[in-house]
């Protein structure tokens, strides 16, 4: 995939099938100086979807990783975010989930910090 020159790829990966990375689906960390931090997930060969959302409207990372996985090292993040288009985002079999997970939220947190941006929880009254 391509980016702009300022661009930085912060981490990259494919889906893995039983830990080898055979797959068209690719999934990138990408930084733009100080301006954004987003997640691509790029799917396809002959016929190419790429989808993405900014980590600043990342609210949850869930990480599953069946016996398969661990077997391999792999595993899968979901990111749950605002982005109507986008609300649930999976970066599946990826190495390293838990690193990943942990790179994930950290950038998150960044950029919430530096975009003033919060998430409000509601709470249903108890009955």
């Amino acid at each position: 995939m391509k980016f702009d020159k300022d661009c930085e790829v912060v981490w990259h990966d494919r889906k893995r099938i039983l830990g080898m990375p055979i797959s068209f689906t690719r999934y990138y960390i990408v930084k733009k100086n100080n301006e954004w931090i987003k997640l691509f997930r790029h799917k396809g060969f002959l016929s190419s979807t790429i989808d993405e959302v900014n980590l600043y409207r990342c609210f949850d990372l869930t990480l599953k990783a069946s016996l398969a996985d661990k077997i391999f090292g792999t595993g899968t993040i979901k990111v749950e975010s605002n982005d109507a288009g986008l609300p649930d985002f999976y970066l599946m079999h990826i190495a390293n989930p838990y690193k990943v997970r942990d790179l994930l939220s950290n950038l998150i947190e960044i950029e919430r910090k530096k975009r003033r941006v919060g998430i409000t929880e509601f709470q249903t009254p108890q009955v």
